[in-house]
């Protein structure tokens, strides 16, 4: 509805400023009648009508880079089919789960032919086929044969960020719902929580904005997203697009990766092309700041760390598009993630499996890797 409001508004002050109307001034002023200067943006040049009112408005938002209508970012989605892979996927939902050397062993269940047992906790299967009796779905994993009553199978999360023909004159960023109040973002009229102006304009999750004004209050950061529209600083994922090279290197293309904001950005002949949301280490396993330079490219890969006793034992099959940058931390599709923007690895940058594929098909061994953390919050590794 907020979009048809706008033309009604304007079209009532049009209307309205065609007739002469006393300028506001104190009595005695000798400031002769003029009519409201017709809406649009003044230069400040105009003396044959009264500024204040809607012009002013718009003036005053036109300052700060906001325009009616807004001027969308200079970007669109990629490719759908970057979302495909040969594998599907499975999370282990029993320990000890059988894998068998052929179906008819499985469905006999033949404890003779168990090629490979699985765990249970952070471990996935890729399968390549699957076959139902006896009421059971049975699963063709790399080693063999397993069934629904071990493993149980995942829907891989299909997001994508944005492809951009030029940098954008402004920060942007995705709405993340998952810290705010019943997981609903909702606009403010005023930045800080000192008054009760909730505007009732929920975001939907994962929505892109654009910022226009940044305040601090009280050591946050309070973004203004629209005229009279502001939200708090964990509502969103934040690309602060900034077209120079890291500090030293006279590099024209690099990948930047954001740990406070949990974004990527990555930069071809120092104009921005594409940018997205991420998951990075958390402590112990961080994914620590630098410089580094993509050493490995794998169409997919295996991985498997941690430890039982400690509780972080992974086990994944067939991760997708996977760039190592620093000793085993790497960029790759992580179809296990359904939730992205908050760090939550084990030291390397996970995206979906859309987004990394595009890195994979965009970035070549050798390509410059920037890792920081604005805030400085991150250690550096020793």
């Amino acid at each position: 509805m907020r979009k048809y409001i706008l033309p009604t508004f304007l079209g009532i002050v049009f209307f309205l400023s065609a007739f002469p109307s006393p300028a506001m001034a104190d009595e005695g002023d000798s400031t002769p009648s003029l009519p409201l200067c017709p809406p649009g943006v003044q230069t400040g040049l105009e003396s044959d009508c009264y500024l204040p009112g809607p012009s002013q408005y718009l003036t005053e938002m036109a300052v700060q880079g906001y325009t009616f209508p807004p001027l969308p970012l200079p970007a669109s989605h990629p490719d759908s089919s970057l979302n495909q892979v040969d594998y599907q996927y499975a999370s282990v939902k029993k320990n000890s789960a059988p894998v068998f050397a052929t179906l008819d062993d499985a469905i006999k269940h033949n404890n003779s032919k168990i090629v490979q047992r699985l765990r249970s906790g952070f471990d996935y299967v890729a399968y390549s086929d699957s076959w139902i009796a006896g009421g059971r779905i049975f699963y063709r994993t790399q080693k063999g044969w397993t069934t629904s009553e071990y493993v149980s199978a995942i829907t891989t999360p299909t997001f994508q960020g944005l492809e951009f023909s030029k940098t954008p004159q402004r920060p942007f960023g995705w709405i993340l719902n998952y810290f705010s109040d019943e997981q609903k973002t909702i606009t403010k009229r005023t930045p800080g929580f000192a008054r009760d102006d909730y505007t009732g304009h929920y975001l939907e999750h994962l929505e892109v904005v654009q910022i226009y004004e940044t305040v601090e209050i009280d050591g946050k950061n309070w973004y203004m997203i629209g005229p009279d529209e502001w939200i708090y600083q964990t509502a969103i994922a934040k690309v602060n697009p900034k077209a120079t090279p890291p500090e030293g290197k006279d590099i024209n293309s690099w990948i930047e990766i954001n740990l406070y904001e949990q974004t990527v950005a990555v930069y071809e002949n120092r104009e921005l092309v594409f940018a997205t949301i991420t998951a990075t280490g958390t402590e112990p396993t961080w994914t620590y700041p630098g410089l580094f330079q993509i050493y490995e490219k794998l169409d997919t890969t295996g991985m498997r760390g941690g430890s039982r006793a400690e509780n972080n034992a992974y086990y994944l099959e067939e991760v997708p598009w996977t760039m190592y940058f620093d000793d085993r931390r790497a960029l790759h599709g992580a179809y296990w993630r359904p939730y992205l923007g908050f760090p939550q690895s084990h030291g390397c940058v996970n995206l979906s499996v859309g987004d990394a594929r595009w890195l994979y098909e965009w970035g070549e061994v050798g390509d410059w890797v920037y890792v920081w953390d604005p805030s400085g919050e991150t250690p550096f590794e020793e």
